[in-house]
């Protein structure tokens, strides 16, 4: 045990203090991916893989995915289920004649990695037999890919073009008890599938699930006797070593700053081993970087908008005499295991998605972590030899967590997912089989607002064409409405554009060494008219310089996030081409586009209060510009319309954009209307 903090004091095993105690944990890590770490690597591929302790439970998988159409596999971290499993699969013919093993995963990274994992295993680069298809990139060959992993969110996409997904003879559903979004509803669609496909296998693995649940839900037998059973379980042996848990003697005020703290004590203190931070945010993880200036420490970011490569360093081994820390977000909870890591700090806290029924928000909120997910953390430590994990709160606040985390289907915005699976025929989405179903007035309210956006029509079935178009888009339903009439605004060059860059995180870089240099050069791109209309600027400048990295290090830009701003960019020109949008240009007009990006984001709209924040039209809700924005601490605009809310001591608009009132009613009558003393009205709402 570390020798106590001089701000920060954690209960040292054995010793005497009231309401404080150790916990000691064995086989904690409950999700997760064999990604990288791998203690036999001096051995052959195929020695490697029968050290794998799933390796002995072959021929026990192979005969229950025969026998059952769903077989759920709880298998324990480091089994090897999520690389071995479709490997078997494959050996054992189920690849044949064309068909495809695919794979899910809840995040992008973890698909990524675990189909290079997998493909460096079979001796062939990834892209040929092993590919992997994720939102804007697609690595496959539809003639020679057999196992494809794919994010759940493609899954479903996928199956707007092949409904029955007759390409695929078994469905594995990893990381499953994440419960993500996409997740449930692949899981509801596969098994209104299995009832004309007896012939497709799905199986649903996880780490840590509730395995009786899952059972019940897939399983067709409605005769009661258990023979006739159509879904089968097997639990799979781990390897994790033991993990000493600590609990701080008194409440944290600072989470950060004591991360910082804990850190710099790990490395003063104790023995070899990298460390695994958990914070909440890109913002946190980037402030911790200062601490890499002491002398053998490595500081690396992981968050899902980090550009592939640089989340590809974290699994990178560090020389003998640095001490590696990865300062992560819950990304490193489930989908990925970093080589190496002994001490994990748990801050206690997690950004999640949530949406508010009644005021119709969809923010960003930092909320406390479950049991679940506290013991997810701790588990990876314990990965190749006994660790530590220090956890930034007392044990009374543990014993105060939930025990699991909502499911994202409980708590977000419904519209795109009612938009695809009004798309792929389910007229009734109130009937749909959810495994955990949504609150009713959430569905009812996404109902609405795609029947605002022209997505639905009165009777609530998709409209055609722009609800089936608006379906076939990888955007929201209102970036999607937002393409689709840009053609008749004149301005379809630029709103692509817009729309593209929106899907990337941290155009803007900002070094901690520099930021003062950062800023003046954000600045030049910066236009009063908001965060859109900079970004279109940003992106032209890109082009106008030839995609140059030199260029993008002088400004301070995130040059591999415009290039993949390109290339999201083209996928969606592509679409827009099929749809027959008039390629327009608004020639300088800037009205023209911030009146398209109304006619999407109308919802999303909000005025200034005489306090100096701003107030939605709906619910009169207070908001803030968030201080990213390039209307942070200008002259506020009267009228905006904002993509999205982030949560934390106040509610922040993120993306946002000035606009004329008029427009609002303009563009969407249905929505508002004129007072009769001049001001602006949401039709559900008060006159404010």
């Amino acid at each position: 045990m570390a020798a106590p903090l001089s701000t920060m004091k954690f209960w040292k095993p054995g010793a005497e203090a009231p309401g404080i105690t150790e916990e000691r944990e064995l086989n904690t890590e409950t999700t997760g991916s064999p990604i990288i770490f791998n203690p036999h690597t001096a051995l052959s591929i195929e020695k490697q893989r029968q050290k794998l302790p799933v390796f002995k439970h072959r021929n026990n998988i192979l005969y229950l995915v025969e026998s059952f159409q769903t077989v759920i596999i709880v298998g324990e971290t480091g089994c090897g289920k999520t690389t071995q499993l479709p490997q078997y699969l494959l050996e054992a013919g189920w690849a044949t004649e064309g068909k495809v093993i695919g794979v899910t995963q809840p995040r992008r990274v973890a698909a990524i990695s675990v189909a290079n994992r997998v493909a460096e295993e079979r001796g062939a680069l990834v892209g040929h037999e092993v590919g992997y298809t994720i939102r804007f990139d697609d690595c496959s060959d539809p003639q020679a890919t057999r196992i494809k992993f794919l994010t759940d969110g493609m899954l479903v996409r996928e199956m707007m073009a092949d409904p029955l997904l007759k390409k695929y003879s078994v469905l594995m559903l990893d990381e499953a008890h994440e419960r993500t979004l996409y997740t449930d509803i692949a899981i509801g669609l596969l098994k209104k599938i299995q009832k004309k496909r007896r012939d497709l296998r799905v199986i649903v693995a996880s780490a840590t699930l509730d395995a009786k649940k899952f059972h019940d839900f897939f399983n067709l037998n409605e005769s009661g006797d258990p023979n006739k059973d159509t879904c089968g379980i097997l639990t799979v042996e781990g390897r994790t070593f033991p993990v000493d848990v600590f609990y701080t003697v008194s409440p944290v005020p600072d989470y950060v700053k004591a991360t910082v703290e804990t850190v710099l004590k790990i490395h003063e203190t104790e023995e070899d081993g990298d460390v695994l931070a958990f914070l909440t945010g890109q913002d946190q993880a980037r402030s911790l970087s200062r601490i890499g200036m002491k002398k053998h420490l490595r500081i690396l970011p992981m968050y899902s908008g980090l550009p592939y490569a640089d989340q590809m360093k974290v699994f990178e081994r560090t020389p003998p005499t640095v001490r590696k820390v990865v300062v992560a977000t819950n990304i490193a909870e489930t989908s990925i295991t970093i080589n190496g890591v002994v001490f994990v700090i748990d801050c206690a806290f997690v950004k999640l998605r949530a949406y508010n029924p009644s005021t119709a928000i969809e923010s960003l909120v930092v909320t406390p972590i479950s049991k679940a997910s506290a013991s997810q953390r701790a588990g990876r430590a314990g990965r190749n030899r006994p660790g530590k994990c220090f956890r930034l709160y007392t044990e009374e606040d543990f014993e105060k967590l939930p025990a699991s985390t909502v499911p994202e289907m409980q708590r977000t915005n419904l519209a795109p997912v009612i938009l695809q699976l009004k798309a792929l025929g389910i007229d009734n989405v109130l009937r749909f089989s959810f495994l955990s179903p949504p609150p009713a007035q959430t569905m009812v309210q996404a109902l609405e607002l795609l029947y605002a956006l022209g997505g639905l029509d009165h009777y609530g079935r998709l409209t055609d064409p722009m609800g089936v178009r608006m379906a076939e888009f990888p955007l929201s339903p209102m970036f999607a409405k937002m393409l689709l009439e840009s053609g008749t605004f004149g301005c379809s060059k630029e709103i692509v554009t817009i729309a593209a860059m929106m899907q990337i995180q941290n155009i803007f870089v900002l070094p901690a060494n520099q930021k003062k240099a950062a800023a003046r050069e954000h600045r030049k791109f910066a236009v009063a008219e908001g965060d859109h209309l900079t970004m279109l600027n940003v992106y032209e400048a890109f082009i106008k310089h030839q995609k140059s990295s030199q260029w993008c290090q002088e400004h301070f830009l995130n040059y591999k996030g415009l290039l993949r701003a390109v290339t999201v960019r083209e996928q969606l020109r592509r679409l827009m081409n099929k749809f027959k949008v008039p390629r327009t240009s608004s020639e300088g007009d800037p009205d023209m586009i911030l009146k398209c990006i109304v006619l999407g984001f109308f919802s999303n709209a909000a005025r200034i209060h005489h306090s100096g924040s701003y107030r939605t039209l709906r619910d009169d809700r207070e908001l803030h510009i968030h201080p990213s924005s390039v209307l942070y601490g200008e002259k506020p605009p009267k009228w905006v319309v904002f993509n999205e809310v982030l949560q934390t001591a106040k509610y922040y608009m993120r993306d946002v954009t000035a606009v004329e009132s008029s427009w609002l009613v303009e563009l969407a009558p249905h929505f508002y209307k004129q007072a009769k003393h001049g001001s602006l009205a949401s039709k559900r709402s008060r006159v404010l």
